[in-house]
């Protein structure tokens, strides 16, 4: 039996734990991430007859890779490329917890949007329209009480249909100032050629006008090891300096 891989993303406190252990039940177990000192939690479930491995990954308020956990989150959804990533939110903190989501939007289009902590919004009288919110941000939205165990089977049918390349989404993104978009446009050509359709040009762009030279290394050994030969990198290494 395949398994298809489903990253949890999300801010600290927002109940990603919570839902992981209420998915994955006994079946887990932890580790660290090789070469880091950041917890590495993996577990599996069944869905209608299929297999899901679930990787919680470390609860980060960006993914700038400002730190281990940023750049482990980072990385493991850009390089490894999950079926699925699973972004957890804190129904009573959208607008904080939306900047990670537009983040990882930006990185991946395989994304689902999990509203949690619905029982503690509606406890303060707030309401969430997840269909406004599905249709202006272009990926499924799905609100739950992962504690009180609320909206598990409409978000564990999203994630077989997301696996299944059952939905197409058209994640939002982020308009930057015309001086921004101008120099991602002159850059994502050259990342383009480098890494075609292996990794999303524009955010490796938008990385490296940043001057992330952690992802250009990154991203320079996991060519190396796809390609089993020297990649020449010096084209996005210049653009690091536009």
């Amino acid at each position: 039996m395949t398994s298809y891989r489903v990253a949890l993303a999300g801010n600290p406190n927002t109940g990603k734990s919570t839902l992981f252990n209420t998915l994955t039940g006994l079946k887990q177990h932890t580790g660290n991430w090789p070469g880091k000192t950041v917890i590495r939690a993996e577990g599996t479930y069944v869905h209608n007859n299929q297999e899901y491995t679930l990787v919680d990954l470390p609860g980060t308020y960006s993914l700038y890779a400002n730190s281990a956990d940023e750049e482990v989150a980072r990385d493991y959804i850009v390089f490894e490329k999950p079926d699925v990533t699973v972004v957890v939110m804190d129904a009573t903190a959208m607008e904080r917890n939306l900047n990670l989501a537009l983040q990882v939007m930006e990185m991946t289009d395989r994304v689902i949007l999990c509203i949690n902590l619905m029982d503690e919004a509606e406890k303060k009288g707030m309401t969430i329209h997840d269909r406004k919110l599905a249709d202006r941000l272009g990926v499924p939205v799905v609100k739950i009480s992962a504690r009180n165990k609320q909206g598990i089977d409409q978000l564990l049918d999203a994630i077989e249909r997301m696996a299944e390349g059952k939905i197409t989404t058209r994640p939002y993104r982020v308009t930057y100032s015309e001086d921004l978009e101008q120099k991602i446009r002159e850059i994502e050509p050259d990342v383009r050629k480098i890494v075609g359709d292996q990794y999303p040009a524009r955010w490796i762009a938008l990385r490296l006008l940043d001057g992330d030279y952690s992802l250009l290394k990154t991203l320079q050994d996991q060519l190396l090891n796809q390609r089993g030969k020297g990649v020449e990198t010096g084209e996005l290494s210049v653009s690091c300096h536009t």
